[in-house]
């Protein structure tokens, strides 16, 4: 189902409901600094979610909606999960909602969480946590999680050039109820290498791990 989500002071936004009969959660989910709501990746996500009976609400930040490749302020990312998830919450109808995001929308939705709690939201899913730019290993990007008070899930490559697992792993593991589930051969866009990609699906690994952590939450 397309939507249309009013965000304050920045217009409008396309989104995408995706809600399979006999849903147990939903799972607002943002996509990544450089490509919208539609990339395959996202499809291919929200699609495998879907099939593991996960509803999804994808949705696009206003730069991407307006066609400009350079991401909006913090305060207008941070603004934009916030309508999305009071969307998805005035949608889900009684289902647990979760939020989070590939890369940059999984960090963008922590940062509003950390600053003001997401109305609803029982845990937050990062699709590969940007934790540095390339080559240039740094932890500051993290600083924010402590003050995330929800549960948090984060799914990460072990070829990942935007979060050594060295720095990332021991940030996790001093978050309380923070857990991490790596997938072998895996760099930050969830690509495997060509041998591998023909006998396992990462996107598939992606939608079970993160499937069963939202079983498991009371």
């Amino acid at each position: 189902m397309d939507l249309t989500i009013a965000v304050p002071d920045a217009g409008t936004v396309s989104a995408i409901l995706d809600r399979p009969r006999g849903a147990r959660a939903m799972l607002v989910l943002a996509h990544g600094a450089g490509a919208g709501m539609r990339h395959a990746f996202m499809n291919e996500l929200s699609s495998a979610l879907v099939a593991r009976s996960i509803a999804t609400l994808r949705y696009q930040f206003p730069y991407l909606e307006a066609g400009r490749r350079r991401p909006d302020r913090v305060a207008v990312l941070a603004a934009t999960v916030r309508a999305a998830v009071k969307e998805a919450g005035r949608r889900a109808r009684g289902l647990p909602l979760f939020a989070g995001g590939k890369s940059m929308g999984g960090r963008m939705t922590s940062q509003a969480q950390a600053d003001a709690p997401l109305a609803g939201v029982r845990g937050i899913i990062f699709v590969g946590f940007p934790l540095h730019p390339a080559g240039a290993p740094a932890t500051t990007r993290a600083d924010h999680l402590a003050g995330v008070a929800v549960p948090m899930l984060f799914l990460q490559g072990t070829r990942d050039e935007l979060a050594g697992l060295g720095l990332l792993r021991p940030i996790v593991e001093r978050l309380p109820g923070a857990t991490m589930h790596v997938v072998d051969g895996a760099d930050h866009g969830f690509r495997l290498p060509a041998r591998e990609a023909r006998v396992r699906s990462a996107v598939g690994e992606l939608a079970d791990a993160i499937a069963a952590w939202i079983a498991a939450r009371p």
